[in-house]
């Protein structure tokens, strides 16, 4: 692989993007798969590409339409009390629905539909940097409080009850969280491959990590390094980013396709 074309000055600003990415992603990953709501990836990036085409067709940045109704979704969700993955079933299905009726009806809808499954990565700008910038930041700000409580609400559950404490708080800044993740990931990498940043390394590391702190770092060291092979293939290979993305980490997830020892 030629590492300059990595350095390249027009590759530079979607390079960065993406690595910032893919070391957030699957952080939220580990936690989804943690509560068992997995499918929330799908589901807000779908409600995210829906929400970034009609931002568009309003004048909006793709960003910031997806998070809009990304962070609709979440809240809804956590007004209702719901959990588990059969919300983001409909999820799933609402922004499906939604995302086609809307392409089909604007201007540049069907084009930008497509671009939005399928990842504009090589067309990242300064607004999805600094999306992604803004949810690093976030993340790193968030996590450290959110965590060891979402990990407590998951192994001791009636901790919650038994001591009146306001849980619905840390699950609603998770979701939205989530939401803002799935929203940057959906305007910049596309739709499946961010739920395959999601999904994959921290599947993979639950699988074979000893513990939680190293199903964390090897989910993260997945993502990235997943993330930079697949790019610097992609562009060795005059291939669309996206789909070499998923085939990079469907193909890692291969390896660790056994019965797991873990109970």
């Amino acid at each position: 692989m030629d590492t300059s074309t990595l350095l390249d000055p027009m590759f530079r600003l979607p390079f960065t993007t993406g690595l910032l990415l893919s070391g957030v992603l699957p952080l939220l990953g580990a936690l989804l798969l943690l509560r068992d709501e997995w499918l929330a990836a799908l589901g807000l990036a779908h409600l995210a590409a829906a929400g970034a085409l009609l931002g568009a067709a309003a004048g909006l940045p793709a960003v910031l339409g997806g998070l809009l109704a990304a962070a609709g979704g979440a809240i809804a969700k956590g007004g209702i009390g719901a959990r588990g993955n059969a919300v983001y079933g409909f999820m799933i299905l609402g922004g499906w629905s939604a995302l086609l009726l809307i392409a089909a009806n604007t201007a540049l809808g069907e084009q930008l539909g497509h671009a939005l499954i399928e990842g504009q990565l090589y067309f990242a700008g300064p607004v999805e940097l600094a999306a992604a910038v803004g949810l690093g930041l976030a993340a790193a700000v968030s996590l450290p409080w959110l965590m060891p409580r979402l990990l407590r609400a998951r192994l001791f559950p009636q901790h919650e009850i038994a001591n009146r404490l306001p849980a619905r708080r840390w699950h609603l800044g998770f979701d939205l969280l989530t939401a803002a993740g799935m929203a940057t990931a959906t305007a910049s990498v596309g739709l499946m491959a961010a739920f395959a940043l999601v999904l994959a390394p921290a599947w993979i590391a639950f699988r074979i990590a000893p513990g939680w702190r190293w199903t964390l770092l090897l989910s993260v060291g997945l993502g990235v390094g997943g993330f930079v092979f697949a790019f610097g293939m992609a562009l060795l290979l005059d291939q669309p980013f996206a789909p070499v993305l998923v085939a990079v980490l469907l193909a890692a997830a291969a390896t660790t396709a056994r019965p797991s020892v873990r109970a």
